[in-house]
């Protein structure tokens, strides 16, 4: 075991950066609420994409939420250079002690050296030597999908020295007063209350994670053949 962990009462701001999917971004929602509960004293900023930003605009635990929009790109060469720099310029002021990416993602890399925190986080593996050299601390990521992305994620954490509990990996997700009122608006449309219908939602980005259609086809069948109503 690496004897270099953290001592959180030495760090005042976190900045952790998930730039990926809607789906994975709000699989590190526990983490802001591990390192909050550890530390309370602590002010957890994220950066993610513009886009996946509602996975997180809420929750309890994050004091600023940063985005990168990809639609930057279409702004020309001097409209995303004053767009990435106007970023930069904003992470740079609320200067972070603790930086922890939870990609690959070679931006993760530039911005820890561009930020110089005194502590930096990110997953090892082949990535390159640039990518590895710019974290204070690495943790392993295990190939083939066979840990939990939540599980992931929290490596992050115990990587320096931070063990949550089992009831700490719960996901937070606030969804708001307007999105719930509309929530209520199309249910009372439909005829349906809370917790008396099922949600069928049978597509997914990615084809390994869809079920195949004529599987999907028979559970709706089933479901209609047991009077249940689904959306």
């Amino acid at each position: 075991m690496l004897n270099d962990s953290i001592d959180l009462n030495q760090v005042r701001r976190v900045l952790v950066i998930k730039l990926r999917h809607h789906g994975d971004v709000l699989l590190t929602s526990p983490v802001f609420s591990v390192l909050k509960q550890q530390a309370p004293q602590l002010e957890i900023d994220a950066l993610v994409y513009r886009d996946t930003q509602e996975m997180l605009s809420l929750h309890p635990a994050i004091s600023q939420l940063h985005t990168i929009d990809r639609n930057w790109k279409k702004l020309g060469l001097i409209g995303q250079c004053k767009a990435e720099l106007g970023l930069i310029n904003r992470l740079r002021q609320r200067q972070y002690d603790l930086v922890i990416t939870l990609t690959e993602h070679k931006r993760g890399a530039w911005l820890v050296r561009l930020l110089s925190p005194r502590w930096s986080v990110g997953p090892d593996g082949p990535y390159g030597k640039m990518f590895r050299k710019s974290f204070t601390h690495r943790y392993l990521q295990v190939p083939g999908n066979r840990r939990h992305t939540i599980e992931i994620h929290l490596d992050a954490l115990r990587r320096i020295g931070v063990y949550p509990a089992e009831q700490q990996r719960q996901l937070t997700l606030v969804a708001g007063h307007n999105a719930e009122a509309t929530l209520a608006a199309k249910l009372e449309q439909q005829g349906l209350q809370a917790g008396q219908y099922i949600l069928v939602h049978p597509t997914s980005r990615w084809l390994f994670k869809s079920w195949t259609v004529e599987n999907m086809a028979a559970l709706i069948n089933t479901l209609q053949q047991r009077g249940s109503a689904y959306c």
